[in-house]
């Protein structure tokens, strides 16, 4: 009989600590006899990463919008965010992406499908999404509903965890940013 949602959620709270039990991991050379958890955490992320990106690929497909990467659709949805004219340096600071010709590439493509366009004020251009960008963004969330909220089924107990781990994975990113910091002046 399957378990109910919160059953598993206390048996995964009382799993034995990944030193005692064989790790699922995509590395064994890199785990830490310190925190064998890490590297779980860290094929998890790789797991996950890909997954979700594949899926708002597949997700903007489906709304109409095809052959965008995840990263030009992830700055769609930024770029449409509270529907603020957003500058570049400002796009790439708050998704947290070093490398400003990645973003600039995708704003290109995305002005050249018309679902963004660019304004200039004074020395700065800034981006928005079009109309028709707002559509498409419309659509996607419209399909996210229905493909995985729906599926999720989640309850208010399950909200909390999703909560919790956004929490934790914001924590991680800066100890993930600090030790790139800590590594490149080696």
């Amino acid at each position: 009989m399957p378990r109910k949602p919160a059953e598993k959620a206390e048996a995964a709270h009382s799993r034995p600590p990944a030193a005692e039990r064989s790790p699922i991991v995509s590395s064994a050379h890199l785990v830490s006899p310190r925190s064998a958890e890490m590297s779980e955490f860290e094929f998890g992320l790789i797991v996950a990463g890909n997954a979700f990106n594949r899926w708002i690929a597949h997700c903007m497909s489906a709304a109409g919008l095809k052959d965008l990467t995840p990263l030009d659709v992830l700055v769609l949805h930024h770029v449409t965010h509270r529907a603020r004219d957003k500058r570049l340096a400002d796009i790439c600071f708050i998704m947290n992406v070093e490398d400003t010709h990645l973003i600039n590439y995708s704003l290109k493509k995305l002005q050249n499908l018309g679902v963004v366009g660019s304004s200039k004020n004074g020395k700065e251009v800034t981006y928005a999404s079009t109309e028709s960008g707002r559509a498409y963004v419309k659509r996607y969330r419209e399909i996210r509903e229905s493909c995985l909220i729906d599926a999720m089924n989640a309850d208010d107990g399950l909200n909390r965890d999703i909560g919790e781990l956004a929490r934790l994975l914001r924590v991680l990113s800066g100890m993930y940013d600090q030790a790139a910091r800590a590594a490149a002046s080696l």
